[in-house]
């Protein structure tokens, strides 16, 4: 009797540890961070932080990140979500001891997959120094101080 218990265990947990949705879960820990920090990061799904932060995000949807500072060129990034090595193993568990629910139930809820890139690592470029410029594309005209009397010197660049 005890032997027939022990092997029914096993035999539980033989089947659990083959479904990612047990071993793995549906969400996972992201990640974002910038240099410098303090930037406000948008996501489409309509979550805000500022970096760095985590936010647990569910692993079967992509989405992308606004990421802005005053002073630095905005950036935006593209977060995918792709079958993971754990989560291939989880799926081939299932499909070795036969567990066909549990291999829909994986690939229904996300649990195969990881989103990448995690952590999101950026660096903020700052804002190039902005230019008044003219319709034709060229810098509009600066005077240097002058003296009474004296001539003004123009400069103009054109790119």
């Amino acid at each position: 009797m005890q032997l027939i218990k022990l092997g029914l265990a096993l035999t539980v947990i033989l089947f659990a540890s083959g479904c990612a949705t047990i071993t793995r879960g549906t969400t996972e820990a992201f990640v974002i961070e910038s240099q410098p920090p303090g930037a406000e990061a948008r996501l489409s799904t309509g979550e805000t932080c500022k970096t760095p932060c985590t936010l647990e995000k569910k692993r079967k949807h992509n989405f992308t990140i606004d990421l802005e500072k005053e002073g630095y060129e905005p950036v935006s990034v593209a977060v995918v979500s792709q079958v993971a090595g754990a989560g291939a193993a989880g799926m081939a568990g299932n499909v070795v001891f036969g567990g066909l629910i549990g291999a829909g139930v994986d690939a229904g809820t996300g649990a195969t997959k990881e989103l990448r890139p995690n952590p999101v690592q950026v660096t903020l470029a700052p804002l190039a120094a902005a230019a008044d410029t003219t319709a034709g594309g060229a810098v509009a005209m600066k005077e240097n101080e002058v003296g009474d009397g004296e001539e003004p010197l123009v400069i103009e660049k054109r790119y």
